[in-house]
């Protein structure tokens, strides 16, 4: 339990998730910052992540007593102070060479846990010695089974608490601004990009001192190879030949929980849990993959409907504040995950400013529920939600006969009662 309270910052301290982000836009090249930032063809779904949460509205309740909230909740069996989790995100140590080895000791120092990518720049058995909480691993179903099975092994070994399987990349997103910026396979560089590169030394000598680009996960026998040549080997192993007997195959070899990423139909959902999976993750990658598919959180209500009652549904895509979060935990949602935020703090601060986005959005989240009278964020559910109706253009309901247009009441000087005060008593 823990009441509300301002932290006193530092002057300049970002203040917001947003705020994080111009400062990372700042520390990045452009073809990292392209790599970090944009999505697939038109970007439409990568917009629509965000601005779908614009129209949602949540109802105020006052004079309830909510002097202190309770953000906890449970995933994979595990307890978590607040409801969010660091999602994936490969090549985290071109971002920042504290990558997801400082986003995992954040995310233990928020009451929370990473799921480590499979193209992480740490290894499993690396961020296994260095952190001390039981983390999540994220899984390809990739083309080569037992480089697949090898994984699935060394996380088991390693004490990694539940297997996150990711099946919305059977080919890579035609990403378009990493494809005009260079960050391709291998590395486009010209002249003016690497001028670019060099007008940001303190990321650069993070780059060359530590060169935590390598995936790591992909060549375990330790050899040292280039980053492009790893990540070769990941991009030759996706493949659009797997089906559902595919995660059956992995349900058998993984026997703690195990959650499915990339759901965005109820009927997959459906699927997923007949094949065994213990939770599903609404997602569309972040808008990365397939352009012009639902944002996420207008994908959530029909899955969680449908299997809401028979296995964890978490979310990702599009969140930025405390208060998206709200909204798709009363939607829902177990919990949330968040991507681009953490990578805007690794950015710009390293673990420091994955602590700082967290810290940030645990203060919101609290905020957000005291402000609506919850004294728990397991009290977030359907009815917390405004109806469409509330949340018009105009604010107020129409009037019968009036729909389409915006209800303005009129007064005149009859209609109000001034106040006054009674007379003194004697």
């Amino acid at each position: 339990m823990s009441g509300f309270h301002y932290r006193l910052r530092a002057p300049g301290e970002p203040l917001t998730v947003a705020d994080w982000r111009r400062r990372a836009r700042r520390r990045l090249p452009r073809m990292v910052w392209a790599y970090v930032e944009h999505g697939a063809d038109g970007e439409r779904t990568l917009r629509e992540n965000e601005s779908a949460f614009a129209g949602r509205r949540l109802n105020q309740r006052v004079l309830t007593r909510t002097s202190a909230v309770d953000l906890g909740v449970t995933v994979a069996g595990t307890p978590l102070a607040l409801p969010i989790l660091l999602a994936p995100t490969g090549l985290a140590g071109a971002v920042h060479w504290h990558g997801d080895l400082g986003a995992a000791q954040a995310a233990e120092e928020a009451g929370t846990r990473l799921v480590l990518s499979s193209a992480s720049a740490y290894s499993i058995e690396e961020m296994a010695l260095s952190t001390r909480a039981d983390h999540f691993f994220q899984l390809y179903p990739w083309r080569d089974r037992a480089l697949t099975a090898s994984l699935i092994s060394r996380a088991r070994d390693c004490g990694y608490r539940a297997l996150v399987v990711t099946v919305d990349v059977p080919v890579y997103g035609n990403r378009l601004r990493e494809r005009r910026t260079g960050m391709t396979l291998p590395p486009t560089l010209t002249p003016l990009r690497v001028l670019d590169a060099a007008r940001h030394p303190r990321w650069c000598y993070g780059y060359f001192r530590h060169r935590r680009t390598t995936l790591r996960n992909l060549v375990p026998d330790g050899r040292s190879i280039p980053a492009a040549d790893s990540v070769h080997i990941q991009s030759s192993n996706l493949t659009a030949n797997m089906g559902w007997a595919d995660l059956e195959w992995i349900r058998t070899r993984w026997h703690g929980p195990l959650y499915v990423k990339g759901i965005l139909h109820p009927d997959d959902a459906e699927r997923a849990v007949e094949t065994g999976a213990d939770g599903v993750i609404v997602s569309n990658h972040g808008g990365r993959q397939l352009d012009a598919v639902p944002a996420s959180i207008h994908a959530l209500p029909a899955v969680a409907e449908r299997v809401g009652d028979r296995c964890e549904v978490l979310v990702d895509g599009g969140i930025r504040t405390g208060t998206d979060i709200a909204v798709a935990l009363a939607l829902g949602a177990r919990a949330c995950l968040i991507g681009r935020p953490l990578l805007y703090g690794l950015a710009a601060a390293g673990s420091h400013g994955v602590a700082a986005v967290l810290r940030i959005l645990r203060e919101e989240l609290t905020r957000t529920l005291t402000l609506m009278g919850l004294p728990d964020v397991g009290d977030l559910d359907r009815s917390c939600l405004a109806e469409p109706e509330q949340t018009a253009a105009s604010g107020l309901p129409r009037r019968p006969g009036q729909e389409g247009k915006a209800h303005r009441p009129t007064y005149t000087p009859a209609d109000v009662t001034v106040w006054k005060p009674p007379p003194p008593s004697k």
